[in-house]
């Protein structure tokens, strides 16, 4: 394990790949800013860091695109990113310990990091956006639209387990028999957990990745802020209830993979359920939890069709 720690301040490939990003999201018209949102006492030592336009343009839509858990924010939506920004100002954020984005409040629930996320757009002069949840960033956008419906017009939810209840666990839904068991694999700190999070989340895994990469990967996404992290998820989970959940009214779009391991298709037939009509539910073949990533052209298909062509 020592060894490769030298080979990783020699070279990494997580951070190559990185920076990579950082040039593409600025060659597509972003920068990057991280915001205090301390003032005011409502919110105290917040900092959020965003990719927003260099040149907002106020005559376009907004669109705000959260990432999940894994890979930052620029791995998520690097290769979606240019299919939206001619036609919207693009903003992509990093949710609270994730990135450069950090508290000092206690509070861990995604309807806190949905606060501070329309703090941080009304900072940069959005009032009204349209927003792309992944996974985790999925419950962060459902929480914007229930408590800011003025704000946000059109919603996309991808593999986001918003209606999972804390029984659920109980009751056998999810592949792993614990909330444990699921944190060490969504917060990989060994190759052997990251291995389990590649496996869950592809219905085609790359394999036989060497160590010395996933300990990189390890080394540069996933050993910051890991016990705020887990905190997230078991903030997600606890005393969660599907009759506790508001309905939201926006317009919206379920984007699943068939065969996701982390958050079972189930779960998108019941979201689909409880938003009612004013939801449809898109279930993409052959993919798994990371459908984004896994079928990225179909994942940017169905963005378009609906975030562009009903415009």
């Amino acid at each position: 394990m020592f060894d490769h720690m030298k080979l990783l301040r020699c070279f990494s490939f997580t951070a190559s790949r990185d920076w990579l990003f950082r040039q593409s999201f600025a060659n597509a018209g972003l920068r990057s800013v991280t915001t205090d949102l301390s003032h005011g006492n409502s919110i105290a030592s917040t900092a959020m860091h965003c990719w927003i336009p260099k040149s907002p343009n106020r005559s376009k839509p907004n669109l705000l695109l959260l990432h999940g858990f894994g890979a930052n924010a620029m791995w998520q939506y690097g290769e979606h990113l240019r299919a939206f920004t001619g036609r919207f100002n693009v903003y992509v954020p990093d949710l609270l310990f994730f990135g450069l984005s950090s508290t000092s409040e206690p509070n861990r629930t995604e309807s806190f990091q949905a606060r501070c996320l329309m703090r941080l757009m009304e900072a940069h002069g959005v009032q009204r956006m349209n927003i792309v949840g992944i996974s985790y960033g999925g419950f962060v956008g459902y929480s914007l639209a229930a408590q800011f419906p003025e704000n946000v017009e059109k919603l996309v939810l991808c593999c986001a387990g918003v209606c999972l209840e804390e029984k659920d666990m109980e009751d056998g839904l999810f592949k792993v028999p614990n909330l444990e068991e699921a944190t060490g694999i969504l917060i990989p700190q060994t190759p052997e957990k990251l291995k389990e999070l590649i496996r869950f989340s592809f219905v085609k895994p790359i394999k036989g990745v060497p160590s010395f990469f996933l300990w990189d990967f390890i080394d540069v996404m996933c050993t910051e802020f890991v016990e705020e992290k887990r905190d997230l998820i078991k903030s997600i989970l606890k005393d969660r209830r599907l009759s506790d959940l508001p309905r939201i009214k926006q317009k919206s779009l379920i984007i699943w993979g068939e065969e996701d391991q982390i958050f079972p298709l189930e779960l998108g037939y019941r979201l689909k359920r409880h938003i009612g009509e004013s939801a449809e539910i898109v279930v993409i073949k052959k993919a798994g939890h990371a459908v984004n990533l896994e079928k990225s052209k179909e994942f940017v298909k169905h963005l378009k069709s609906f975030l562009i062509d009903s415009l």
